[in-house]
């Protein structure tokens, strides 16, 4: 259940809904199947086995948007619109118009959105209330801009913020680069992401590689500005940070060693267990992340 991806934000200063209360607002707005002409569907999903749609442990909570969209390729759509129109061409005399094979694409795509494919997917959110965190585990914008609209029209209103810093991302990256260390307990690894911002738009990128040399140094002087960079904090998680102050392919490096050995912890209390060390990770990370990048 560990996040991959964060996608990071503060908590409106007015957030006071407890689980409880926020289960019953989530609840009039569960994930409901497609409709045979809808092509997508949004709602809240249970977390876990059981059917409460917000988990919590202590005062964390966790929450699950589902999404489902019908699988309808444009090509298949315009593939049987053609071999309509052949028939009707020969049927009527002569070729098919413009106006013709708009009506036919239309009604083509009727046709199969009734009895297209449906794909689910989800994303997940963490609310920690004590530290004013709302965090998406998303890779991209736009999943993480689902769950937030999704959010706001369930709830009424959900005012969160992105987490700003005085200092930018990028800024800092290369702060670092330039010294060859960044702040502790934060460490640099060894991958890069360069660009350049001039009309040649050059991206140069480094994968197991020291990142503390001279060649890399050059790189900056000579224009080009840090968008990703691989970290790891304490020891415990790495991940990339980038330029838009986004957490990406995280990874909890000491959870195996922390899981308890035999079998004596059922599937449920495993799945808490790693939420609350998830949880409790997370918000001393991003708290020296703040500090490392001077939030606001």
């Amino acid at each position: 259940m560990f996040f991959k991806n964060l996608a990071i934000y503060r908590l409106p200063d007015d957030w006071s809904l407890s689980a409880i209360d926020l289960e019953e607002k989530l609840i009039t707005r569960r994930l409901q199947p497609c409709g045979h002409f809808d092509m997508s569907s949004r709602g809240w999903l249970k977390v876990t086995r059981d059917e409460r749609l917000v988990h919590s442990v202590g005062r964390q909570q966790l929450i699950a948007l589902g999404v489902e969209q019908k699988i309808l390729p444009g090509a298949v759509i315009r593939q049987v619109a053609l071999e309509r129109a052949e028939l009707q061409a020969a049927e009527q005399g002569f070729p098919v118009g413009r106006k013709q094979m708009r009506d036919l694409k239309l009604k083509v795509t009727e046709e199969l959105r009734a009895r297209a494919l449906t794909r689910r997917r989800v994303t997940r959110a963490w609310i920690d209330p004590e530290q004013g965190w709302f965090v998406v585990d998303a890779a991209g914008g736009a999943k993480a801009d689902e769950v937030l609209e999704t959010l706001r029209d369930t709830l009424g209103s959900f005012a969160v913020l992105p987490l700003e810093t005085e200092r930018s991302p990028q800024s800092s990256m290369m702060a670092w680069l330039q010294v060859g260390e960044s702040p502790s307990p934060f460490r640099i690894e060894d991958e890069l992401e360069l660009k350049g911002v001039d009309k040649s738009r050059t991206v140069i990128r480094y994968s197991r590689h020291p990142l503390d040399s001279q060649e890399v140094r050059a790189h900056l002087s000579n224009g080009l500005f840090p968008t990703r960079l691989a970290l790891t904090w304490s020891d415990r998680v790495a991940f990339i940070l980038t330029e838009k102050l986004q957490i990406k392919r995280l990874q909890f490096l000491e959870m195996a060693q922390d899981r308890p050995d035999g079998g004596d912890v059922d599937e449920a209390e495993q799945f808490d267990i790693d939420f609350t060390v998830m949880a409790g990770e997370l918000a001393k990370l991003l708290a020296e992340l703040g500090v490392v990048l001077q939030s606001k």
